[in-house]
């Protein structure tokens, strides 16, 4: 199975996703976000396969603490969730042409 978790250990529904993803038999690809930040391209891609805009994973209080117009458009916010990866909702699951946001993180299971 290929499938990657965009992961903060610091969140504890990052942490509690990935334990729910490993009772299930499941060893995905961790991929801590803070360390590795998601390119645009990438973003776009996950988006698309969550069938989600933008501002559906803004945090919106770490947005404006960074200066962020929250209701910017599309573009400009991919690139801002690309440069300030601390703006992005965690922990995001990825399982082919499906991801799923784990807030709450049962919210994974529906793409296994």
């Amino acid at each position: 199975m290929d499938i990657t978790i965009y992961h903060n250990p610091r969140c504890s529904k990052s942490r509690k996703t990935l334990a729910l993803l490993e009772e299930k038999g499941v060893s995905p690809l961790v991929v801590e976000y803070l360390k590795n930040p998601l390119t645009a391209p990438e973003l776009t891609e996950i988006l698309a396969k969550m069938g989600k805009q933008p501002r559906d994973i803004l945090r919106q209080k770490e947005a404006r603490e960074e200066g962020i117009e929250t209701t910017a458009d599309d573009a400009h916010l991919i690139l801002s969730i690309a440069s300030h990866p601390r703006i992005m909702e965690r922990p995001i699951v990825v399982h082919g042409d499906r991801a799923a946001l784990g807030r709450p993180p049962e919210a994974v299971l529906a793409i296994l």
